[in-house]
């Protein structure tokens, strides 16, 4: 092989990794949130993982990342690790699909149907649609459909200049006696293994072995360990995935090093016996390239049934291996390994999001119960809550501008943006729960009580804040645009209210009812109230933003829960004709 040679070869596996990789995320893209219902049906069931993980690797075209990604849910505590042991051996199925599409390149004969299945008569084709799709639309699923026919049409050509480039390796002496060197399993082994080590990628591996196969040269003696070393070395990227994970996390990786190892000895062994027993004249003859998927295929397979009833064993084997701590741990909140399943990682972003939402609601709803009885136990508690909010808020925001820096869709990106808005508003809510606490802690602190009419205002309008924060998280965790739509017109009676609350005060203080220090802590706390409901009603304006048909504020249907909304939280009288009790300051 001359430089020239070589320069294609390199080339031609440049673009054969570049288009797998393309087609691999475009079909992920495209599949959307079919690939969150899949993972959504798991089961403990073996048939039911196993079927899952077979569809998830078929999809993103690589047992690599979709092992990483099951390592990526055990750690989140999406999945268990007997879960994971059944979708980590139907990923191996999966994965046989590629080296099938690469086959085509072998076809022969003069037949107008055979010429047209080849890869040089559709390639440019599907090039020319992809371009156009691609080109025509900036985002949106013909943009990926477009996307996933342009890294098909760039795989086949990489495979077609990686075969052309070694076609000629045939009449070389020296390349003839290294596949009759790889003939011996355990050499054939341990190069398979650290090929696929080094590109981490059993398919992309697979694809080389057949574009290899072209010569002539490669028989089924050297392919068939080739191709089982292959599977030990496409564990190479789950194990790194592991490192810092949880210990179920590290186990679910080593579930897929012990499938993948005791599945190729075994066969391996079943093979050198038959090998040196019966000497079959098929392993001496080349192998063709539909004769490699085919071995793949049915090597995978043959693991597959031989270890899924010893399932459960795996689960044992790796729990001794790596054995629990003295305490449990906690899962992850959220997973990097995730990122490489964007539609799976935002699904887990909004499970994230829900606990923030659950957490914020209470501390809001602690900080108003803290104003009508406080005590140092409910102010600890809403701080805590704070902490964790803002908790939330850091890691979201951080992995959310992950997410949005790879390729997604259009409706997971805007998804994304929205979430990114929700955990602000969000936040905003917890942090006005804290300033309650506060401010219940300087009423507690100074002796400032609220004359009955001050009490029955402030019951009035936390009433209308308490339900206003229940809709709105309600709506938003639910999907509820019903919901949604009475979030508006409480909010503008919220409004409303406020200012008669501050009118009311002035009136009060006007007549001596209370002092200007008092009167500074009631409206923070008209104010706190008023901007946690506005928060509220940006939560559900994210949920009606989907919806085309979301009552407008000047439309009949705002109008009718304006008027319920006003009625309901109606003030009863002036307050200023209470008068304050005690010796104490009063508002």
């Amino acid at each position: 092989m001359d430089i020239f040679q070589l320069l294609s070869m390199a080339g031609g596996l440049a673009l054969f990794l570049f288009g797998m990789d393309l087609m691999g995320q475009a079909l992920e893209r495209r599949a959307g949130d079919g690939l969150r219902d899949i993972l959504g049906r798991l089961t403990t069931g073996r048939a039911a993982g196993l079927l899952t993980g077979l569809g998830v690797t078929a999809v993103i075209q690589s047992s690599s990342a979709a092992t990483v990604m099951v390592v990526g849910f055990v750690n989140s505590g999406l999945m268990t690790l007997r879960q994971a042991v059944h979708v980590i051996m139907g990923a191996n199925i999966g994965t046989t699909v590629t080296p099938w599409l690469l086959s085509l390149a072998g076809l022969d004969g003069g037949n107008v149907f055979i010429r047209l299945l080849k890869p040089s008569s559709f390639t440019p084709i599907l090039a020319v649609t992809g371009i156009v799709l691609y080109m025509a639309f900036r985002d949106g699923k013909r943009r990926d459909t477009g996307a996933i026919l342009l890294g098909f049409a760039t795989l086949m050509t990489g495979m077609e200049s990686m075969s052309g480039a070694v076609s000629g390796l045939g009449d070389s002496p020296g390349f003839r006696q290294l596949f009759i060197l790889f003939q011996h399993p355990l050499l054939g082994l341990l190069a398979g293994a650290l090929l696929t080590a080094a590109i981490q990628s059993s398919s992309a591996s697979v694809g080389i072995l057949q574009a290899l196969a072209g010569t002539g040269r490669v028989s089924y003696a050297a392919a068939v360990p080739i191709i089982m070393g292959q599977n030990i070395g496409t564990c190479a990227t789950t194990l790194l995935s592991a490192i810092g994970a949880s210990k179920n996390a590290k186990r679910a990786a080593l579930v897929h090093l012990s499938f993948n190892a005791i599945g190729s000895a075994v066969w391996l062994s079943a093979f050198w016996a038959v090998k040196a027993a019966l000497r079959p004249p098929i392993l001496a003859s080349p192998a063709s390239l539909a004769g490699i998927a085919a071995v793949h295929t049915g090597f995978n397979l043959l693991c597959t049934l031989l270890l899924l009833p010893l399932s459960g064993c795996f689960e044992g084997l790796v729990a001794r291996l790596i054995p629990d701590g003295p305490r449990p741990e906690p899962p992850a909140e959220l997973d990097p390994r995730l990122l490489a399943a964007p539609p799976v990682a935002l699904e887990r972003c909004r499970g994230v999001a829900a606990d923030m939402a659950q957490t914020a609601g209470a501390a809001l709803r602690e900080g108003m119960a803290a104003v009508r009885d406080f005590s140092p136990a409910l102010a600890a508690s809403v701080r805590e809550r704070e902490d964790k909010t803002d908790h939330y808020e850091d890691i979201l925001s951080a992995y959310l501008v992950q997410l949005s820096a790879r390729p997604i869709g259009g409706a997971d990106s805007a998804q994304a943006a929205r979430l990114l808005k929700l955990i602000g508003d969000l936040e905003r809510i917890s942090d006005h729960g804290e300033n309650l606490v506060e401010s219940a802690e300087e009423l507690h602190k100074k002796g400032i009580r609220f004359t009955p009419a001050a009490r029955r205002e402030l019951e009035v309008l936390t009433g209308a804040v308490g339900e206003i924060l229940e809709l709105s998280t309600a709506a938003w965790l639910e999907g509820d645009r019903e919901r949604a739509a009475l979030v508006a017109p409480l909010e503008e009676v919220i409004d409303q209210l406020k200012e008669q609350l501050r009118t009311s005060h002035i009136l009060r203080l006007q007549r001596g009812g209370c002092t200007i220090e008092a009167g500074f802590v009631w409206s923070d706390l008209l104010t706190d109230l008023e901007r946690a409901a506005d928060h509220c009603s940006n939560i559900a304006e994210a949920v009606l933003e989907q919806d085309r048909h979301a009552p407008r504020e000047s439309g009949p249907e705002f109008r009718s829960h304006y008027r319920r909304y006003l009625e309901k939280y109606a003030l009863d009288r002036p307050p200023s004709r209470d008068r304050p009790e005690g010796g104490s300051q009063s508002i």
